[in-house]
């Protein structure tokens, strides 16, 4: 059903994009529509046919607060996370959504596609409401041009990011919608590509997350997009076979960004290893080069350490020669380098090895539903871990590719990765998408 599903999404992709509208103004709630928006109200489920509505399975209820106001008078919320999906052509989307009530309060916590966090915690006081702007990129998988596309996984077909859709997920205490907005970005803006593995993609289910879908929300919105096509188990030379490298550089465009994070991967055994100063060295080069013929800015990323310590709380290195040989390759092609492995190291032993359980996948058994054996994962990250390292790599940002940090948040606070954010005060409020699978490359 998956697969047939897709496909009529990758034939409306090619052949009905031009007759799509792109821009769309939703009023939501069980008053009158404000004018110039289409009214949006509990019963609003999505179908192909209709182009947009909320995606089953969530319990919505509707609110109309009345006054002269239609738009911001009334709003919809959801008992936990609810899902509004729009039908549109891959590409780059400016989003705002008004968020709110005019006799109470809300407290609203915004993703898109797979869990990729666009807005954190947004308080709204009583009688307030506000609106919040984001950037989003939606994606499929045909390679623009050819009749090429991405060679996905079995376990892809179902995630929220490889269809013609734009999936936004309201999340938090109490979010009310008000309205939504969406148009289509700026072809100018710059994107900033990622390429990686397991510990940058949008991870699809709870409890598992990296650091890729947590930096959306570090940069001003309307001025730069992420596009996030790292995948679980990926290596330099699997990502380019699938051709995963070929769907980017199809997008990329003079002063767009390619970051390169691999490593865990590309040590294992197997027809995808890599020889950390031979082998893989002429690969990373190679993605080097094809990013700069397309005018593109390459950004090395060393990978962090996996969750290993040794007797004195001190990280034993497991990735071997494999962040020396993305240095040196970055000193030798004149290409930025963000030491993700570096401040993990710092972070990891700052946190020690009892708090940094909070970060890693580590949880008893029945803490999640279907999760009948205890969670022990020393590679991969919970949200507050994902969140962590994504401030290091906006440090990262900030040091060595100043350029790009121009369109970091002005209000961004610093990071130093010896003193991390306490667990307590972390905030993310469970998806609707929970599995106990491991991603592959675990």
């Amino acid at each position: 059903m998956l697969k047939k599903y897709l496909l009529v999404a990758l034939i409306c992709s090619a052949f009905c994009s031009a007759a799509q509208p792109l821009t769309f103004k939703f009023d939501f709630g069980p008053g009158k529509a404000a004018k110039g928006y289409q009214k949006v109200d509990t019963n609003t489920i999505f179908s192909r046919e209709r182009g947009f509505g909320f995606l089953p399975g969530a319990s919505l209820k509707g609110i109309d607060r009345k006054g002269k106001d239609a738009l911001r008078g009334d709003f919809i919320s959801g008992d936990g996370a609810f899902y509004f999906s729009v039908v549109l052509p891959q590409g780059n989307y400016e989003v705002t959504a008004i968020l709110g009530d005019r006799q109470g309060s809300s407290s609203a916590t915004i993703r898109v596609e797979n869990r990729r966090l666009m807005a954190g915690q947004v308080n709204t006081a009583n009688g307030q409401v506000m609106s919040v702007n984001f950037t989003a990129h939606i994606r499929t998988p045909l390679i623009q041009g050819t009749q090429d596309k991405v060679r996905l996984k079995p376990r892809e077909l179902a995630y929220l990011h490889w269809d013609d859709q734009l999936t936004i997920e309201f999340n938090g205490k109490d979010a009310k919608v008000c309205g939504l907005e969406i148009r289509p970005a700026s072809p100018a803006i710059p994107v900033v590509f990622l390429a990686g593995n397991s510990t940058v993609v949008d991870q699809a289910e709870e409890p598992y997350a990296a650091w890729g879908q947590m930096i959306p929300a570090f940069f001003q919105p309307g001025k730069i997009a992420v596009a996030n096509y790292a995948e679980s188990g990926e290596t330099l030379k699997a990502f380019r076979a699938e051709k995963r490298l070929d769907k980017i550089l199809s997008q990329m465009k003079k002063g767009d960004y390619l970051f390169i994070e691999f490593a865990h991967n590309d040590q294992k055994p197997g027809g995808n290893h890599l020889d950390p100063f031979t082998t893989y060295k002429e690969m990373l080069k190679y993605y080097i080069s094809e990013a700069r013929k397309k005018g593109g800015i390459p950004v090395l990323v060393t990978s962090m350490h996996r969750r290993n310590f040794d007797e004195n709380n001190k990280i034993i290195n497991t990735l071997g020669d494999y962040p020396e040989a993305v240095r040196q390759t970055g000193k030798e092609e004149g290409v930025p380098v963000i030491d993700l492995n570096a401040m993990s190291k710092v972070l990891y032993e700052a946190w020690g090895p009892e708090a940094s359980l909070k970060a890693f996948v580590h949880y008893p058994a029945n803490t999640f539903p279907g999760q009948t054996q205890k969670l022990e994962d020393n590679t991969h990250f919970t949200p507050y871990g994902a969140y962590e390292l994504a401030r290091c790599v906006a440090e990262g940002i900030k040091s060595t590719v100043p350029d790009l940090a121009e369109y970091l948040k002005k209000d961004l606070p610093s990071f130093n990765p010896s003193a991390p954010d306490p667990y307590p005060a972390w905030y993310w409020p469970l998806s609707a998408r929970i599995s106990a699978l491991k991603p592959d490359g675990n």
